[in-house]
């Protein structure tokens, strides 16, 4: 391309659209590339069933959409997006008709979890006292002391103590264990280890200090308000423009990439060092997910009272069950019974379906690149919890392991957190270098999944990676939050 730019990005996920957000505010000429013919990345909304169901087609509950920096300094409220609140923010149904059901207050839930209660609240209340500055931790770059050690100290122990075979020191019974589990398996790997102890607590801590949100209307509402924004500051957005080669870009002084490390090879393969190339081409990506939307005539008859006011659900059974099935899945294996995380967005957004009709949201954990079709063992795990769910499926979508890379090609063997989310990779994203963000490629950067502080629809890694080109390659040292504060409406 001959035309000239301020700022280049490729890939208008949540990261590229802060990145560009932020770069835009600071008044520069920035252009948006995105290969698919809709924007959003991860956070699309669009019909997967039938006519008249609105359904996420990857993320869907939106906790940081609250809690980030940088949503917090972009205020969705103020652009016209509702975020809604399920009375239950996550549930952990049992066999018996049981479940543990985690609400916004803490104390609520801990008298649900009995003689466990206690031990709930020791765990996750004094994180929930400082959730702003568990936070601010965990969505920094990683390369800063942290401005809380306290919160970091107790962040620490706990996570030793979840992610260790201490982990069932603290509980007595298997209900709190195993609503923990549910959550820590967000991390798409095996729940005992320190990576997926530190999600659980995070996610379990948000839960009670901010809930666990859903977006009136879809993710894909939060998407359009950050390009109403971006645009309004005169960025422009190219869609259907699949970037092949960074020869392919108009000439800009920075770019960024909104791409997972095979994203940056494909890109630049012959231009980068040996030694980074060979540190990209030895990222770890880890197991993968494969995707089953319901539309149904009728809400999901759940045995367990509270289930029907739980925005999320985690379909794994106890603790045990839920720890072998994510070994299984590690191993490369499919689990007879696989861990499920199911959405019902019509208990507070009934406009995602056709009136009188229902809509369940839900992935299984799968091996990396796997191409099987698992609807029938996700139908089963809903079956399991809620008998007769079967007889009101009117249709089912299905987007295995290698469709999730075909839609979205950060999803490499269908990774929909782009990295393995090992202590060592959420830190070292995604080489080990003090600033992660730059490549070698003089004025490229990386912005996605694949940086700190890794996976989530938060957009933090869009604005530690402007911070750096804004510094670097336009003199601009203003805080970028500041500079999405700014562009606040009124």
């Amino acid at each position: 391309m001959s035309r000239t730019v301020d700022v280049a990005v490729v890939g208008s996920g949540p990261n590229g659209l802060a990145a560009a957000l932020t770069m835009a505010a600071a008044g520069l000429e920035v252009e948006v590339h995105e290969a698919e013919a809709t924007l959003g990345g991860g956070a699309r909304t669009a019909e997967l069933t039938l006519p008249g169901f609105r359904h996420d087609v990857c993320s869907s509950v939106h906790p940081l959409g609250i809690a980030s920096p940088f949503f917090r300094a972009f205020d969705l409220a103020a652009r016209g997006v509702e975020l809604v609140q399920p009375d239950v923010a996550y549930a952990q149904p049992l066999d018996g008709g049981r479940a543990g059901l985690a609400y916004r207050d803490l104390e609520r839930t801990a008298d649900g979890l009995g003689a466990d209660g206690a031990a709930w609240s020791s765990l996750v209340g004094p994180l929930v006292e400082r959730w702003p500055a568990l936070v601010d931790l965990l969505m920094s770059d990683y390369r800063s002391i942290p401005p809380d050690p306290l919160v970091a100290l107790r962040f620490g122990l706990r996570t030793l103590e979840q992610g260790t075979r201490a982990w069932n020191v603290r509980f007595s019974g298997d209900v709190a264990p195993a609503l923990l589990t549910g959550v820590s398996t967000h991390a798409i790997a095996p729940s005992r280890a320190l990576g997926p102890a530190g999600a659980g607590l995070l996610l379990a801590t948000l839960a009670h200090g901010v809930g666990w949100p859903l977006v009136r209307g879809g993710s894909q509402e939060l998407v359009d308000a950050m390009v109403r924004a971006a645009e309004r500051l005169g960025a422009r957005f190219v869609t259907g423009s699949r970037v092949r080669s960074l020869e392919e870009l108009p000439r800009a002084r920075a770019v960024m990439l909104n791409l997972a490390p095979a994203g940056l090879l494909g890109l630049a393969r012959d231009r980068l060092p040996g030694g980074y190339r060979r540190w990209l081409e030895g990222y770890r990506y880890g197991a993968a997910v494969c995707k089953v939307d319901f539309a149904l005539s009728g809400p999901v008859p759940w045995t367990a009272p509270g289930l029907e006011e739980a925005g999320t659900l985690h379909l794994g059974g106890t603790r045990e069950e839920m720890l072998a099935t994510e070994q299984e899945v590690a191993a490369g294996r499919h689990a007879e019974r696989p861990y499920v995380i199911a959405v019902q967005p019509d208990h507070v957004d009934p406009g995602r379906s056709p009136a009188g009709r229902y809509q369940l949201w839900s992935y299984a954990h799968v091996p990396s690149g796997s191409t099987r079709d698992v609807a029938d063992g996700v139908q089963a795990q809903v079956e399991r919890f809620a008998p007769g769910f079967s007889d009101l499926v009117l249709h089912r979508s299905v987007m295995t392991a290698a469709d999730e890379q075909r839609h979205n090609a950060n999803y490499v063997g269908g990774d929909i957190a782009t990295g393995a989310t090992t202590p060592w990779q959420m830190v070292a994203r995604p080489i080990p270098r003090w600033d992660p963000f730059t490549t070698p490629l003089d004025g490229v950067y990386l912005c996605s999944a694949a940086t700190p502080p890794g996976p989530a629809v938060h957009g933090m890694a869009g604005v530690h990676a402007a911070k750096r080109a804004l510094r670097q390659r336009f003199g601009i040292s203003t805080d970028p939050l500041e500079l999405v504060r700014s562009t606040r409406p009124g």
